[in-house]
């Protein structure tokens, strides 16, 4: 008897000391967490046809959470970082998928959030030290697509099957009958050189004189040097969406860039309009805020002439 006491204690103790040591290693306030609740709790609530018209739903539930960068970098070292009340292109994006991802998921709780929150920001869903964060978007997409949360176009065939060839027909039809402009491809490829945090480390408070996290980060970059990225150039995002019906609402976007040393610089989630136009859902600098670009995407993009144009990453709900 009191040997099986003694087991009782014990598990009890090691499940107290396993909730403890996940918790510490999550910042947040009361705050975030109860509106992590609300949104799923009201999430829950939602008729949708499809799981993934939750990406919309939870985009434009955040509109008007400011907009404020680098609200990772607040802790001397790498802990899950929750923020419901400030956020950046990239927590955005990461913010509604998890959300999404934990009502596909049927749960409405704060614990299966913040574990799809870690599976999401952290290559292969495993947080570790500063280096484990999927840093560049390029990552980002690599360790979401190995764990089956999204799928994309890539030079490597990530996304195969129907969708693939129904890229490749679209892209033959716009060759041989204009449907693109000027009779163009819709898609185009990117080819990845990364270097600029390695190149930047001082601008990065974790990195900024730690030469071990600079090797690690670099040795990535290399790695991902010369892969390839399929977009769809800015001159043929004023496509209608009959024509582009393959990029649909609550798709991931992100835009790619000429700029040396990056693969991307900006993500949304995208929305038609009524307008029949593509349109951006971000957290946007400019307006300081989460909002739904009222001008169309291709409008947004040619006021930024180094903006190339869009992967499309879209999320995976089972």
């Amino acid at each position: 008897m009191f040997t099986h006491y003694i087991r009782i204690v014990a598990v009890a103790l090691i499940l107290l000391a396993w909730s403890g040591g996940v918790r510490a290693q999550i910042t947040y306030t009361k705050q975030d967490s109860l509106k992590v609740v609300k949104l799923l709790s009201q999430g829950a609530k939602q008729r949708v046809k499809a799981k993934k018209e939750l990406m919309t739903y939870y985009g434009n539930q955040l509109k008007g959470v400011p907009y404020v960068p680098a609200t990772l970098e607040v802790n001397k070292r790498e802990q899950l970082v929750v923020n419901m009340r400030q956020m950046d292109c990239t927590t955005f994006v990461e913010t509604v998928l998890a959300l999404a991802m934990t009502t596909a998921q049927s749960s409405q709780r704060w614990e299966d959030y913040c574990k799809n929150l870690t599976k999401i920001r952290y290559e292969n869903g495993v947080m570790k030290e500063y280096p484990s964060r999927n840093h560049y978007f390029i990552w980002w997409v690599e360790s979401n697509g190995k764990q089956g949360i999204v799928k994309t176009l890539t030079g490597t065939g990530t996304l195969t099957g129907t969708f693939l060839r129904s890229v490749g027909a679209q892209a033959s039809k716009a060759r041989s009958t204009g449907t693109g402009k000027q009779g163009t491809t819709l898609f185009k490829a990117q080819n990845i050189h990364i270097d600029w945090m390695t190149k930047h480390s001082d601008s990065y408070p974790m990195m900024k004189g730690n030469k071990q996290f600079v090797r690690e980060i670099a040795a990535h970059e290399k790695k991902t040097d010369g892969k390839v990225m399929m977009y769809i150039p800015r001159a043929n995002l004023g496509l209608s969406q009959k024509k582009m019906k393959w990029v649909e609402n609550g798709d991931i976007l992100a835009i790619c860039t000429k700029k040396k040393g990056l693969d991307t610089t900006h993500i949304g989630i995208a929305e038609w309009g009524s307008d029949g136009k593509l349109h951006l859902l971000n957290a946007s600098q400019i307006h300081k805020k989460v909002v739904l670009e009222s001008m169309s995407l291709q409008q947004y993009m040619t006021k930024h002439p180094s903006q190339l144009g869009v992967w499309v990453i879209k999320p995976i709900f089972r």
